[in-house]
């Protein structure tokens, strides 16, 4: 079995069994297999044993493997990086999802760009939930007066919150900005019913999103290894 294989495998064993351990029914939390800066050639070998839903930072990279991957029907992308209002373009044309709608601006030019033949594009704000100004997201404060601009937006589909915790191994300040996350997540509920989703959780502190409600966990180097920067953009 390839290492690539084995690793994954391994993380989805992780997230059923501490779904149990939070009683949560595993089917509940989705693994976004974050695959930026790594070859369409892993993407596909992840493919190949049943991951579709895969999550990218950088818009011309990504662009280069929806190419690459055009033939691999339900292929589900994640664009989990900050987007530029002038490379919207691309999102709106070809992602499933986007984690990190932060402004309105953008979320009218992705409004716009949406093509008629394709549904709403799924959408989740982000917050900066740490208070971290090297950070993008919006304070928890903004979050109900952007909702409520995003909502009437026809070809965007509200369905919830992500965030990228504090980078620390300090339990209890992880499980505040988490259990945070939690709560907001009830507040656009009383606005958006539909919102559902809950992205948060990386390689390093996934098993406390979950035992703190995450439906989505973004989980790159402890599938892929390490990354490689060099090439990024």
């Amino acid at each position: 079995m390839k290492p690539l294989i084995a690793q994954y495998q391994n993380i989805c064993t992780r997230i059923q069994e501490n779904a149990l351990r939070a009683k949560r029914t595993p089917d509940n939390v989705q693994l976004i297999a974050v695959s930026k800066t790594f070859p369409s050639a892993d993407i596909r070998t992840l493919y190949q044993v049943g991951q579709r839903d895969f999550g990218e930072n950088y818009i011309q990279e990504w662009a280069q493997k929806v190419q690459d991957l055009a033939d691999c029907s339900n292929l589900v992308w994640h664009i989990i990086g900050h987007v530029q209002s002038n490379k919207s373009r691309p999102v709106a044309e070809h992602a499933h999802w986007l984690h990190t709608l932060d402004r309105l601006k953008l979320a009218q030019r992705l409004n716009e760009q949406r093509p008629s033949h394709l549904p709403a594009l799924n959408v989740l704000i982000e917050i900066n939930i740490a208070n971290n100004p090297a950070k993008h997201g919006i304070a928890p404060s903004e979050m109900m007066s952007l909702a409520k601009q995003i909502l009437p937006l026809k070809n965007l589909n509200l369905r919830g919150l992500m965030c990228v915790a504090e980078n620390t191994d300090n339990a209890e300040i992880l499980r505040q900005q988490f259990t945070q996350m939690q709560q907001l997540l009830q507040d656009l509920q009383t606005i958006a019913p539909n919102a559902d989703t809950l992205s948060m959780g990386m390689s390093q502190d996934m098993e406390m999103a979950i035992e703190c409600g995450a439906t989505m966990v973004r989980i790159g180097s402890a599938i892929f290894g390490q990354r490689d920067y060099s090439s990024a953009n």
